[in-house]
């Protein structure tokens, strides 16, 4: 048996049973679901779970259960010390874990397991993803040249749409530049007009019948029997976005010959090759991109002028002397990337990360240890955990300012939004996002082109179960 890392002092700590229950085979399951999505709600069900058993350690039973998952038993990490056992993986494997408890057909990869579902444990993992990591490295130069161009126009139709409108829906907005941005980074050319047109839709169709599963649509309850008998239940075919699924991989396969080439140089046979490519542009890229720039621009919006004035003043300093947006720019903005890491740690992109035991771990929260047993399923809740009120103060508010100064760097080491800590690195050896930096990156570039534009504007979001849906008010030209 081994400990995980303890943050605390070497005092020993008591080593208490998990507490929580799994309930009836088949019954617990489907009610712990229906909780879940239909009476609690996916915050309130964990909150009150942690308040009964008064630990941030527990039992449960994740979605979606009977009769899609065959075990939905799960081990729930709720605070900032033991979340990051999620992330050891001399102690647990992540293989097939992408998507908890169940994993989707593998017709909607291919046919294979691509690098999100392998373990750093199996050989193939880390030739993908060291070819990932290097691809990206070889991009570096495009990257803000690029999502410039693309944001540029996505703010373009959003004032046009708020001049017609007096409002704009930014998030189908924001898809369309996510997905420009990402073919145009990870292929040869810019899509043409009628895939870029397209391409957000196709992509769409072939997530959702992979995460339906995990999700509601947030239909009045007395749907909630239908709903839960459609999409919970029982898998959905691949069948009906076969066709989309085509149209993506021949688009990246026709467009990528730079990556598809260097990877059959590493010895990834070329059709495997692009189904990674498109699973990672179109899953982990464009996936992210859809549920990351409605928050950033959610979070930002509503923290009030006080906070633009200050942004606005840092940009466009930090511009006007470095002539333009550029890396070194970027790095002057102490308070810009603060905002950012704020958002990343209050509201996470990505919420759940999972992994199976491989040994009999003790995980130590900061009061008590538990046991694991090998072969257990630990998930964790990570918009619980990163607002853990022992590690922040004022957890639950949106502070800005939060990692500006020494005092505020050593915090992030509790930013987990990447399946790793941000004071950590990607390698080839572990399953932090590859393109973790440049997410962080195009945050920043946006919130600059923002500011550079606008002295300040307003929001309104509504969140559910798919993300926040955002329109914009009003933007204030500088």
């Amino acid at each position: 048996m081994t400990s995980s890392s303890s943050e605390h002092p070497q005092i020993p700590l008591p080593l208490k049973p998990i507490p929580g229950s799994y309930g009836f085979p088949i019954f617990g399951p489907i009610i712990d679901r229906y909780h879940y999505f239909y009476i609690q709600g996916r915050e309130t069900f964990f909150r009150s779970r942690m308040a009964k058993y008064n630990s941030t350690v527990f039992r449960t039973n994740m979605p979606p259960g009977p009769f899609i998952s065959s075990n939905s038993k799960v081990i729930v990490l709720l605070d900032a010390l033991t979340f990051p056992i999620l992330f050891d993986t001399t102690k647990v494997e992540k293989r097939n874990v992408l998507d908890g408890t169940y994993m989707p057909s593998l017709a909607f990869t291919g046919g294979i397991r691509t690098c999100a579902f392998l373990d750093p444990s199996e050989t193939e993992h880390s030739v993908l993803k060291r070819h990932f990591l290097k691809f990206l490295a070889s991009r570096h130069h495009q990257f803000i040249p690029l999502f410039r161009t693309s944001i540029s126009e996505m703010f373009d139709k959003l004032e046009k749409e708020l001049q017609n409108n007096n409002v704009a829906n930014f998030n189908p907005i924001s898809d369309y530049a996510s997905f420009d941005f990402i073919f145009r980074l990870l292929s040869d050319r810019s899509p043409d007009k009628n895939f870029s047109s397209e391409g957000p839709g196709l992509v769409d169709r072939w997530l959702t019948m992979q995460l339906a599963p995990l999700a509601t649509l947030g239909l009045p309850k007395i749907f909630s029997c239908f709903e839960d008998l459609i999409i919970h239940t029982f898998r959905l075919p691949f069948a009906l976005v076969k066709s989309a699924y085509r149209k993506l991989y021949e688009s990246f396969y026709e467009s990528s010959g730079s990556f598809l080439d260097e990877a059959e140089k590493q010895g990834i046979n070329r059709e495997k090759a692009c189904h990674n490519l498109v699973f990672l542009a179109g899953f982990n890229a464009y996936a992210g991109m859809k549920v990351l720039l409605p928050i950033l621009l959610n979070w930002v919006g509503s923290a009030g002028e006080e906070l633009h004035r200050k942004l606005v003043g840092e940009i466009r300093a930090a511009v006007k002397i470095d002539g333009g947006i550029t890396f070194g720019a970027l790095e002057k903005m102490s308070l810009l990337k603060s905002v950012v890491y704020e958002v990343l740690r209050i509201d996470p992109p990505v919420p759940y990360q999972y992994a199976k035991a491989k040994q009999d771990i003790v995980i130590e929260s900061h009061d008590s240890a538990f046991e694991i047993k090998k072969g257990e399923m630990i998930f964790g809740y990570q918009p619980i955990a990163t607002k853990d009120p022992k590690v922040f103060e004022n957890a639950e508010e949106f502070v800005g300012e939060r990692f500006v100064g020494e005092k505020g760097e050593k915090l992030l080491k509790y930013v987990y939004w990447s399946n790793g800590r941000e004071t950590e690195e990607p390698t080839a050896e572990n399953k932090q996002c590859p393109a973790r930096d440049l997410v962080v990156l195009m945050c920043r570039v946006v919130l600059v082109e923002l500011f550079l534009r606008y002295d300040t504007f307003t929001v309104e979001g509504t969140r559910s179960s798919l993300g926040w849906s955002v329109k914009v008010k009003s933007l204030t030209k500088a």
